[in-house]
């Protein structure tokens, strides 16, 4: 991964200026470049990570010193996730939080034996997948500690059992994507999980974050793939699950599912794997509005048959999605459906959900429009990289809300962070889909395009904090799957309750007395006294 954008940054085209020309009339404002500064002329403070504390972290990776560095490079790629305000810090070459050093353990015990380590020196630690947060998950924050590593699991990328009877696999926290899709397929199976950070993030990654991928309707989200853990915390090893379903007691997975490494680190996970899909068939639908292709979503999530991913994007996103790929846009909106299994049942649930959306009021596209969609899937952060060069804002946010709250909160957010940008700066555009759906409701995923003006983080930071304040009021969730990290973490408190927040702190402090497990993220702080 680049360390100032995301993934290679040869990929990264740049702007054609016409583009660049309209994008400027469209949003009525000046764009000024934003270029990276020079490797070599970012500033990253001095490591500070004591020569004890250090020895010690030899010591827990079987006395390896080349898997503790502290060089230039490595602290630089380490130095923060993938959101706007990390991006923006990383491209002006200042403010960089870098950490002391970055820890790459090969095994369980040793990740065990550096918490340890980190908890007896005081020593912040930061685990550390694929980096690619979008919500200041992976920052090093130190918090009140003088030194903080990173954590790194990618030594830690085996398939370390099969069990075909069962349909279960068991995967290290540090494999990436392709690679365990690799490893799986050799056997004829499959996770299914095909989220946009595909090609980068980590099993582990997904865990510790509640993710889900486009595919979710069908192989469903990731935390709901896992049947057992384990974790290394400061106190030692806990282990959960052992069973497709268990009546003893509350679910301690669910402690460690979204934890995002605050109370230690996910090392391994049992996951359900599927069989590699015989047939696939894709299928795409217009719709006059956002509100009628809804509806239609709706009933697909509560059919039998419903579909392996639905997706459904409003006029706006429609309309852009369509001219980025020199398309004519469908009228109205434009829904994808696709089907993953044997080729019987993939013709039966496709005919099925043909009936269903046409009844809806849809119109059948055919197979084309979701062949572009897939073509630009894990395109469009580097298409992020592009206009953040060329002086644009372009980034995400999502929520998700029962079937009741759902169109009047894409609304509310739409409304809130398009007048939080619309000043003497230049307008916004601002675009949604639905890509998760659930019987009862469904994810609503935003994308916000603004000129970056004079103070591009102030502006962000503007949006965000409309959209954070419109989505706590109108019954969604701060975040259906980017997590919370430190960008969530003001509306947290609001979400799961005061008291909510104090369970929280009490696993904290079971499991990570001295609170050195990524500071700053996830877990509400104390409210001050009166």
């Amino acid at each position: 991964m680049s360390w100032y954008a995301w993934g290679d940054p040869d990929r990264a085209a740049p702007l054609d200026p016409n583009v660049r020309a309209l994008i400027a009339q469209t949003l009525g404002a000046e764009l000024r470049d934003l270029p990276p500064a020079p490797e070599d002329t970012v500033r990253l403070p001095d490591p500070a990570l004591p020569g004890p504390a250090r020895a010690d972290l030899v010591a827990a990776v079987g006395g390896d010193a080349g898997r503790v560095r502290d060089d230039r490079a490595a602290r630089l790629h380490h130095g923060a996730g993938k959101s706007t305000p990390d991006l923006l810090r990383m491209r002006a070459g200042r403010d960089v939080r870098a950490p002391d050093a970055v820890v790459l353990p090969a095994a369980h015990e040793e990740v065990e034996a550096v918490l340890a380590a980190c908890s007896r020196h005081r020593v912040a630690v930061v685990p550390f997948g694929g980096g690619t947060s979008v919500v200041g998950g992976v920052d090093p924050l130190r918090g009140p500690f003088s030194a903080v590593v990173a954590l790194d699991l990618r030594e830690m990328d085996r398939l370390v059992r099969l069990d075909p009877e069962s349909g279960t696999a068991v995967l290290q926290a540090g494999l990436r994507t392709p690679e365990a899709e690799e490893l799986l397929g050799a056997h004829g199976y499959t996770l299914g999980h095909l989220p946009q950070s595909y090609e980068y993030a980590t099993i582990g990654g997904y865990a510790a974050t509640r993710s889900s991928g486009q595919a979710s309707s069908g192989y469903g989200r990731f935390d709901a793939m896992v049947l057992a853990l384990k974790a290394a915390t400061p106190r030692g090893t806990l282990e959960a699950g052992r069973a497709p379903a268990s009546a003893a007691g509350p679910d301690l997975r669910q402690l460690l599912l979204g934890s995002e490494g605050a109370f230690g680190v996910i090392t391994e996970v049992t996951v359900r794997v599927r069989p590699l899909p015989a047939a696939h068939l894709d299928e795409a639908w217009a719709f006059p509005s956002f509100t009628e292709g809804a509806a239609a979503l709706r009933a697909l999530a509560r059919s039998p048959l419903r579909p392996t991913t639905a997706r459904l994007s409003d006029e706006t996103e429609t309309f852009v999605n369509a001219a980025l790929s020199g398309k004519e846009a469908a009228p109205g909106c434009l829904a994808v459906v696709g089907f993953d299994g044997a080729e019987d049942d993939v013709e039966a649930r496709r005919a099925a959900c043909a009936r269903a959306l046409a009844e809806a009021g849809g119109t059948p596209l055919g197979p084309e429009p979701v062949a572009d969609w897939r073509g630009s899937r894990f395109h469009a952060p580097y298409l992020r990289d592009t206009l953040l060069s060329a002086g644009v804002l372009a980034e995400t946010l999502e929520t998700a809300a029962t079937w009741a709250d759902l169109l009047p909160l894409y609304r509310s957010v739409s409304g809130a962070v398009s007048q939080a940008l619309k000043g003497p700066e230049g307008d916004a555009v601002v675009l949604c889909h639905i890509s998760h759906t659930y019987p009862e409701g469904a994810s609503l995923y935003f994308t916000v395009v603004t000129a970056a003006g004079d103070d591009p983080l102030t502006r962000w930071e503007r949006a965000k904090r409309a959209a954070g304040d419109a989505i706590a009021d109108g019954g969604g969730t701060i975040s259906h799957h980017h997590a919370v990290g430190t960008d969530h973490l003001p509306w947290m408190e609001k979400e799961i309750g005061p008291l909510g927040a104090e369970v929280l702190r009490a696993v904290k402090d079971r499991l990570d007395p001295e609170g050195v497990m990524n500071p700053g993220k996830l877990i509400p702080p104390p409210s001050p006294r009166a």
